[in-house]
């Protein structure tokens, strides 16, 4: 039996706002009600503000009785003095209040703390609600091309898609994760034409070369010969528009983009052939990643329906053809340009397979939501792509959402990807575990481990760093990612966090070995909270709450840097407050169902990070 069980068997009174409203929920009505008694007007609950106190007042939750005062034409003091004493009055969990110029303070009696703790501690899926109804939510992310390996870009696109993704499941929504590979267009040719000028038949196998480097090593020749062409052509005084048109890579590409689409046999066999490498190459760096998806689209399938909704909207006059035979969506009365859609040569572009795959997964899965995680630089893509499903008449349109992220440097600047200066994805997770693996080692944290056991230390800490310093920064912003201070066990860090959670389990650990896990019970009467373990118990009252509004605003870091705060609040309580050394058993066991319920929520919100944490370090 755990601990929270024990103590809930022995104190049979609950709290009504445990089994059923939260208290902010009851604080709202009871606040309703004293506006309706005491003023004689009418409103609702959900119009009443609620905070957390500030921790230099003195309180629990604060009503925001500014607005509030239009009821009572009195002053915001008098209004909060009011409502305070009605609330008091009405409810049994409140304690007392006290009046901060327009704020009422509300101080909860400490049962209610207790009660909240003894129900939850040993629940595993706090915070977590399960799936009922509903249309599924689809997360599209990853999205990479078959000319390159996935690099530090990627990385945080995949992480933020998964994190999302499981966020979305705590909230109870059905979730699909989608990746749609982008293999086909010019880029990929630029890869197929560098390998059949220069490849020499090279194999992943030859070279000892993963797939996806292998291609991704053809873009970048292809792209120094298509410079040095350009290059070339500017001496004879082109401007550098008119030479990258007409260099000759440029139009070799352009013939085996118009034989692709035309399903001429050789080019369609390299085609297969190299984008086969890719594809064995991502499947190892997702592996590494811990992500995966529950359906892959692929742009060479989803093109074809495009280019039918394409001569759809044509046919109907929402498009229009202009004099060479290209087709466009003239968008300006929506504040927008012209957007082309399909070639003068029938070819199509990177917007029309994004017509095509919202159609296909509309039509699949009718869902509530179609969220695409890409980088900021597409906001004005996805804008077209709204508008034109919104001409087409596609109700779905208004389903679509773009979570705009902000790009990733490194210390030394941009990466770009033709000239391969990118930060390949398999390299920085490798260097990771093995900067993982130093810094263990020094700090004698892996003394105790057998070699495997080790590496799946190192494994989890390296890539915890990783994840946690990508996703503790809010997706919005543009952020400098540091290897080297991502992996520090000290601050806000991942190692930090679950350092902390192995603390946790191994104080959990000595409880039990001590006999302080069963046939005991906790005495409520003889029981006063400290100011650390209440901070701790608040802390994690806050927790659904936070579920909640990671989900909302569509952020991990909300998440992430919950945990850190209440990582940092549960070590400082196990500094100052001794657990097992003291000597009165209730505090024991109130302070070890602490440490439980605190190790659950920690090890809840790493796991929607998608972050393991060890059970010992």
């Amino acid at each position: 039996m755990a601990i929270s069980q024990i103590l809930t068997k022995k104190i049979t009174y609950l709290c009504p706002a445990i089994q059923g409203m939260m208290i902010e929920r009851k604080l709202a009505e009871a606040t309703v009600e004293a506006i309706r008694r005491l003023y004689g007007y009418e409103t609702e609950p959900d119009k009443i503000g609620i905070e957390k106190t500030k921790k230099e007042i003195q309180g629990d939750f604060t009503i925001l009785v500014f607005s509030l005062a239009k009821f009572s034409k009195k002053s915001p003091e008098t209004t909060a003095n009011e409502i305070g004493e009605y609330i008091l009055r009405a409810l049994g969990e409140v304690d007392g209040f006290n009046v901060i110029k327009g704020f009422l303070n509300i101080i909860l009696k400490e049962k209610y703390w207790l009660d909240f703790l003894n129900t939850h501690a040993d629940k595993a899926d706090f915070g977590i609600q399960e799936y009922t109804s509903g249309s599924p939510v689809l997360i599209e992310f990853s999205s990479p091309n078959t000319n390159k390996p996935l690099h530090l870009g990627h990385i945080r696109n995949n992480l933020l898609g998964y994190s999302l993704a499981e966020i979305a499941r705590a909230n109870g929504k059905k979730v699909l994760k989608m990746n749609l590979v982008n293999d086909r267009g010019i880029h990929i040719c630029k890869s197929m034409l560098a390998y059949q000028k220069w490849g020499m038949d090279e194999t992943p196998e030859s070279s000892n070369l993963k797939g996806d480097h292998l291609v991704g090593k053809y873009y970048v020749i292809f792209n120094r010969n298509l410079k040095a062409e350009i290059n070339e052509l500017m001496e004879k005084e082109m401007t550098e528009e008119e030479a990258s048109k007409q260099a000759p890579l440029m139009a070799e590409a352009q013939d085996i983009l118009r034989n692709w689409e035309a399903r001429e046999p050789r080019t369609l066999e390299l085609w297969n052939k190299m984008n086969s490498w890719v594809y064995d190459g991502f499947r190892i760096t997702y592996s590494k990643l811990g992500v995966d998806f529950d359906k892959t689209y692929f742009e060479s399938e989803t093109y074809l329906l495009g280019k039918e909704l394409v001569m759809t909207g044509l046919e109907k006059g929402i498009l229009v053809q202009h004099e060479d035979g290209s087709i466009w969506a003239d968008l300006k009365a929506e504040g927008l340009d012209e957007k082309l859609l399909l070639r003068s040569d029938g070819t199509s572009v990177y917007i029309t397979q994004d017509l095509g795959t919202a159609e296909l997964r509309a039509n699949e899965f009718h869902p509530s939501e179609m969220i695409y995680v890409v980088g900021n630089e597409q906001k004005y893509h996805f804008d077209v792509l709204k508008k034109i499903l919104h001409k087409l008449g596609k109700k779905y349109a208004s389903h679509i959402f773009h979570l705009s992220y902000g790009m990733v440097e490194l210390p030394h600047g941009k990466m770009k990807s033709r000239e391969g200066t990118v930060v390949d994805a398999d390299d920085l997770i490798d260097e990771m575990i093995g900067t993982a693996e130093k810094t263990t080692r020094e700090l004698g944290k892996a003394n105790e481990f057998e070699p495997d056991e080790a590496e799946q230390l190192f494994k989890a800490i390296g890539l915890g760093a990783l994840k946690y310093f990508i996703l503790k920064v809010d997706p919005k912003k543009n952020m400098l990612f540091d290897p080297q201070e991502s992996i520090d066990f000290n601050g806000n860090t991942g190692p930090f966090i679950q350092y902390t959670y192995a603390r946790i389990q191994s104080l959990l650990k000595k409880g039990k070995e001590t006999g302080h896990h069963q046939g005991q019970f906790l005495n409520p009467l003889s029981l006063t909270l400290l100011q650390q373990e209440k901070n701790i118990i608040q802390a994690l009252y806050q927790f659904p709450s936070i579920v909640k509004d990671a989900w909302s605003e569509l952020s991990p870091a909300v998440i992430a840097n919950y945990i850190f705060d209440l990582s940092k609040e549960f070590n400082q309580f196990y500094q100052e407050v001794p657990v097992l050394k003291e000597d009165d058993k209730d505090k024991i066991l109130l302070r070890l169902s602490l440490a439980q319920a605190t190790g659950n929520v920690i090890k809840n919100g790493m796991d929607l990070l998608g972050i393991v944490v060890p059970e010992k370090m």
